[in-house]
């Protein structure tokens, strides 16, 4: 049984912390969990004898640097970055110096011997759509907003250290995700913790944007088979669900699963960073995950019947 340590960058936030489970339930990983608890929360870091937590920013190399020297980490996940719509669209700088980051976590994982970095990147690279559904390589990428362009610059870093350096990357482009552990930054979260109290659930515009909502065990057996099979290596994977909705029918479904008395109510549409369609070409996930992936109803109910963090 070989010995891995394995760092998690962001792993208190609700993807990264679900990968971390996923990853601890193999006694033979070491992980280490590194995040400044901007947006993250403390209770989703895994309670086992294998997983470490330090509070750090990946932003300061002051700050990261001891960390990577004092572990030798074998694999790398990034996944730290400010998230959440409006957080990301109120503070662009705050965004953009996530770059700083990507750029801290690669140069001192080629330093220390890194095998191979798993980086989050989003289906925001796309932008508004020119073709549906997005592919990881026909695709162009649309991207403008700050978001958008430091997860676009990431994958342009990670794609440089290969060439210049031979340091091997996976980049997952990460569509919605949902499930119980998720903070009230995103829709679905937002949504149910509203029809749980019975108070209105407010739309942005006329509710007809359409989303894929991914569940997060999807996303995480994808994901995972990726690193424990040696798959997707060099290369970009959408990892997401294709089943698209509108933002209404959602409202709508969350409100009939949980017999709510909430009403919905319309607010003006958002000036910027409301896409209007989003929908992957998810054939590498399918292969990748080898079963059918969860459908709405059954994650929506999953949520529902596990509030403790939107409630």
């Amino acid at each position: 049984m070989t010995l891995k340590n394995i760092l998690i960058t962001g792993g208190a936030g609700f993807v990264a912390s679900a990968m971390a489970e996923k990853l601890a339930e193999d006694e033979s990983n070491h992980i280490v969990i590194v995040d400044n608890l901007l947006t993250g929360d403390i209770a989703r870091v895994p309670n086992k004898e294998n997983v470490k937590f330090i509070k750090a920013d990946v932003n300061r190399l002051e700050d990261i640097s001891g960390v990577f020297y004092a572990f030798s980490f074998d694999y790398v996940f990034h996944y730290a970055a400010v998230v959440g719509v409006k957080r990301t669209i109120d503070n662009p700088v705050m965004v953009l110096d996530d770059i700083t980051g990507v750029k801290n976590v690669l140069s001192l994982s080629k330093n220390t011997g890194v095998k191979r970095v798993f980086f989050s990147s989003s289906s925001e690279v796309y932008g508004e759509p020119v073709e549906m559904p997005q592919n990881e390589h026909t695709t162009p990428l649309n991207s403008r907003l700050p978001y958008a362009i430091v997860k676009n610059v990431g994958e342009a870093f990670l794609k440089s250290y290969k060439k210049e350096f031979d340091l091997d990357y996976t980049i997952f482009r990460f569509f919605n995700t949902y499930g119980p552990k998720q903070s009230k930054d995103f829709v679905i979260s937002k949504f149910v913790a509203k029809a749980l109290k019975g108070e209105d659930i407010t739309i942005f515009g006329d509710g007809m944007q359409t989303r894929t909502f991914c569940y997060v065990e999807d996303n995480i057996q994808a994901c995972y088979n990726a690193f424990k099979n040696n798959e997707v290596m060099n290369d970009v994977i959408n990892i997401g669900n294709d089943n698209e909705m509108t933002v209404l029918d959602l409202a709508k479904t969350i409100i009939k699963l949980s017999g709510s008395s909430s009403k919905i109510v319309h607010l003006p549409p958002l000036e910027e960073g409301d896409m209007s369609r989003r929908n992957p070409d998810i054939s590498k996930m399918r292969k990748l995950l080898g079963r059918e992936l969860t459908d709405i109803e059954t994650g929506l109910t999953n949520v529902i019947n596990n509030p403790s963090f939107i409630l």
